[in-house]
């Protein structure tokens, strides 16, 4: 089945803040979202549609002030599209099934874990919390 993607389905949805996020690509500002510091197992699932985007285990304190994760919860989860906004040359990240808008990935996350920061707003995820132990 496909994802409804018309603007009154999401807004029905979405809190207003999720559908200025997700829905119209904004921006959070920083240190201001759920899960910015939240360190607990689980999934991180698309606000919108509930697919998995990401793992806890993957997550990493970048001190940048939105979630960061070092990869997504499998490479064909999100999509990345050339950002030339805000006078800046960036990789957007959007959920590939349903086209919510996430953040941004940069190449200068941790050495040791591929190198990617893949920069999510809290807005967009829903963090589906696991017993200790079962990160996903």
């Amino acid at each position: 089945m496909k994802t409804p993607r018309d603007h009154e389905h999401w807004r029905s949805k979405l809190t207003p803040e999720q559908f200025r996020v997700a829905r119209e690509g904004g921006t959070e500002r920083a240190f201001t979202g759920i899960y910015h510091d939240t360190k607990d197992p689980g999934t991180y699932r698309c606000i919108c549609c509930g697919a998995e985007l990401f793992r806890s285990e993957d997550k990493f304190d970048s001190g940048c002030g939105w979630p960061s994760f070092t990869q997504p919860y499998e490479r064909d989860r999100v999509r990345e599209l050339e950002d030339l906004s805000h006078g800046m040359r960036r990789v957007e990240i959007r959920c590939a099934a349903c086209d919510a808008h996430l953040g941004h990935v940069f190449p200068d996350g941790p050495r040791d874990r591929g190198g990617m920061r893949y920069c999510i707003n809290s807005a967009s995820l829903n963090l589906e919390r696991s017993a200790e132990g079962d990160a996903g």
